[in-house]
């Protein structure tokens, strides 16, 4: 089934297949759940799907010779094939499963990184990263004395791609750029910035963590040399992710790992890698994860990845008419035309981390803190923010709850600061 519309898209009806939704939280509240940035909740196929696989398919993969290994085996490479139609990749050989997205960058670090970057080299970054697209590259340039350099931001969160002109240059061996930010929302020109930086002769990588469950994606569209993401954030199962490389990188590419499956033969002398993917997935993969993403990519393209883009536009677009009809409130990141369903905020006079208590209490959960991006709050100018990010299965009345919430907890510490003034 193609991304296209392949039902009619209701809200209400889509709810039914996440038995989490119905919980009610403090007694009497409803659940809101606004956390989907960190993690999508699962609706009853992907749940029932790794039910099945337990009672029914499991063995190790590959090395067994018995029927139960084999179709195990099937069904993970079934599930290898699901992941390159979704992301419109070449070959299975593009599809590594890892345990998720930060893993993935991990690998192409260690394994392409060691390889391919020295000291004087330098790799570009956005301000915008989450720490799992710096840090990997920080430790690079621990082992091998290359530099770090960044793409600015303007205050109202677009990347300033003017300067990434000037960052480019001969020395430039990488550019790794979130697709959109964790934060702001920002949806990147993913295939414009890959054209600027293969002009420079550079490789580079997208963090689509979060935006692969959020809209259709095509990696050959994009450009890209390698693509990461989660599957923990597209309503499959925590522990398994996926990197997408260019086949011809991946081959020249060393194992990162070592032990079983990726290799072909091994001596007392040494070893011979497995081909692709086998060669970077060492160990037990994670098996029933994949077929729990494979079932979360079904039910995705079901949906229609062109009306969950277009319903959560709406949603953000309704989120920004409700916040910014609140004194106090700064919104981080762009107008919602520029966004995806993001929205982070600041409230005058009140941490985030007691917006997120108090909007607790009324049964919306939220995100509180840094978001696993301290160099870009630093550049906003704020310690923490508040975040409310939505899905397909969130509804306008939700976000008007969002609202509400809010409003209390201005209202409690009003209150508060009444009593302390006098």
């Amino acid at each position: 089934m193609s991304t296209t519309d392949a039902v009619p898209f209701d809200p209400q009806a889509i709810r039914a297949d996440f038995p989490i939704l119905a919980t009610v939280v403090h007694g009497d509240k409803p659940l809101v759940y606004f956390d989907n940035a960190a993690t999508t909740q699962r609706p009853r196929q992907v749940i029932s799907s790794l039910v099945e696989a337990y009672e029914q398919h499991y063995a190790n993969v590959h090395r067994g010779i018995h029927w139960l290994s084999e179709q195990s085996t099937d069904l993970y490479e079934e599930a290898r094939e699901a992941v390159r139609r979704f992301i419109h990749a070449r070959t299975q050989q593009e599809v590594v499963f890892t345990t998720g997205a930060t893993a993935a960058i991990n690998l192409v670090a260690r394994s392409w990184g060691d390889q391919q970057v020295g000291a004087g080299d330098e790799i570009v970054l956005t301000e915008m990263e989450h720490h799992s697209n710096i840090v990997p590259w920080q430790q690079l340039a621990e082992r091998t004395g290359c530099t770090l350099r960044f793409v600015p931001i303007t205050d109202d969160g677009f990347l300033i791609l003017e300067a990434l002109d000037d960052l480019l240059n001969e020395r430039t061996r990488l550019v790794a750029v979130t697709a959109v930010s964790n934060v702001l929302g920002t949806v990147n020109p993913v295939a414009q910035i890959v054209s600027r930086a293969h002009a420079a002769g550079a490789r580079v990588l997208v963090d689509a963590a979060q935006s692969v469950p959020h809209a259709a994606t095509d990696v050959q569209a994009w450009g890209a040399d390698f693509v990461a993401f989660s599957g923990h954030k597209m309503l499959g199962p925590s522990g398994v992710g996926v990197l997408y490389g260019r086949e011809e990188l991946l081959e020249a590419m060393p194992p990162f790992l070592g032990g079983g499956s990726m290799i072909r033969r091994v001596t007392l002398e040494g070893f011979e890698p497995a081909d692709l993917p086998a060669k970077f997935e060492a160990g037990t993969p994670p098996i029933v994860p994949a077929l729990g993403l494979a079932a979360a990519i079904k039910y995705l393209e079901q949906i229609g990845m062109d009306a969950i883009r277009r319903h959560e536009m709406q949603l953000t677009a309704r989120a920004h008419e409700v916040l910014e009809a609140l004194d106090g409130v700064r919104l981080l990141g762009p107008a919602p035309e520029h966004k995806a369903g993001i929205t982070s905020f600041v409230v005058q006079g009140i941490h985030a981390h007691d917006i997120a208590q108090i909007m607790d209490q009324h049964g919306v959960a939220i995100r509180a803190g840094h978001h696993c991006t301290m160099p870009l709050h630093k550049r906003l100018g704020v310690a923490a923010s508040s975040r409310a990010s939505y899905y397909f299965y969130n509804t306008l009345e939700e976000i008007d709850q969002l609202g509400i919430a809010l409003r209390d907890a201005q209202r409690i510490f009003r209150r508060g600061q009444r009593r302390n003034d006098g």
